[in-house]
């Protein structure tokens, strides 16, 4: 997802020393710090961090058979900008494709993964450009996402997030959806992505996306829905939930990956609220957002593009989708 246009500064070649005490910092808070971030996940508004054309609303196809595709080379195909400089090439680091039984602490719970956007979709643009009504007014179907500089797709990010997390839940006994599995030549729009969730009567419902802002503006911040009953958008019943699971899925998101929350959008809480999504506006089922990173950062890249960060990140959204279904 991109706030901004096409100008980026260009990529930083190191990590600055002085992050990772700050990071650590803010892991060792998030226990207490959690119970104050309710509070800021409140004044969201509808234009938090939303200031540019680059896809603040994400989409996916349901199949929960395929199993996890492999890294390859950093690839333009679903690139949404021509990209410039360099960012590292992803590692190889796969996800394990086996299905385990349904046994564990939640087995009955059916979690929905929507992994944001599709690899296609830059190549059908009046598809992913028809509107759709998200109940507050009418917008895209989909976009096609961000990249790195190096041309890696969000796209690609989203859904190999997807199948570490899904292996995940599912070792842990859940039912497990996706909106999209690479089994679409492009979408789902976005109200499709939210009816997956809702028809599958999701305990909790997740669309990992990553970001496309500007080079030093870094870390991780999940969105939540605010309140809406307009049209066919009625949220009222799903905030308070929604809220519990995203702060539970920021929390723990710090303490695993080790990652900052945001430090453009949020205010430092790594939560956001906002009412102009499709893709929770029109969720009937506790969900969030993810923005795990800016891929237009070099050092979020880095972060971004290791196979071992990506695992990191499914099992930091794992925990907090374990703590919220379990109470």
């Amino acid at each position: 997802m991109s706030y901004t246009g096409p100008d980026f500064e260009p990529p930083q070649p190191r990590r600055s020393r002085l992050r990772r005490p700050l990071t650590v910092a803010v892991a060792a808070l998030v226990p207490g710090a959690l119970l104050g971030w309710g509070v800021y996940a409140a004044v969201g508004g509808p234009d938090d961090g939303d200031t540019g054309g680059g896809g603040s609303d994400r989409a996916g196809a349901v199949r929960t058979s395929a199993s996890p595709s492999s890294d390859g080379p950093a690839s333009e195909d679903g690139d949404a900008e021509k990209p410039v400089g360099s960012s590292p090439a992803p590692t190889s680091e796969a996800p394990s494709a086996s299905r385990p039984p349904a046994t564990g602490a939640l087995k009955g719970k059916v979690v929905v993964i929507d992994p944001g956007h599709n690899p296609a979709n830059f190549q059908h643009a009046t598809e992913i450009n028809r509107k759709v009504n998200v109940g507050t007014h009418w917008k895209e179907c989909d976009t096609t996402g961000t990249a790195t500089n190096a041309g890696w797709p969000e796209a690609k990010f989203t859904l190999d997030v997807a199948h570490r997390l899904r292996d995940l839940l599912e070792k842990q006994g859940a039912t497990v959806k996706l909106t999209q599995d690479g089994d679409r030549s492009f979408g789902p729009c976005v109200d499709e992505r939210a009816r997956i969730g809702n028809e599958a009567k999701a305990d909790a419902a997740i669309s990992i996306h990553a970001d496309g802002s500007g080079a030093g503006n870094r870390g991780f911040h999940v969105i939540m829905p605010g309140a809406v009953h307009d049209g066919a958008a009625d949220t009222r019943a799903v905030v308070e939930p929604s809220a519990e699971l995203g702060k539970r899925v920021a929390g723990s998101f710090v303490r695993v990956t080790g990652t900052a929350p945001s430090n453009y959008v949020g205010d430092g809480t790594g939560l956001v609220t906002r009412t102009d999504l499709g893709g929770l506006n029109l969720s009937t089922v506790p969900k969030v957002f993810i923005e795990c990173g800016n891929m237009r950062d070099s050092t979020d890249a880095a972060l971004l593009t290791s196979g071992s960060w990506r695992q990191k990140a499914a099992e930091g959204m794992s925990e907090g989708i374990v703590s919220f279904l379990r109470g």
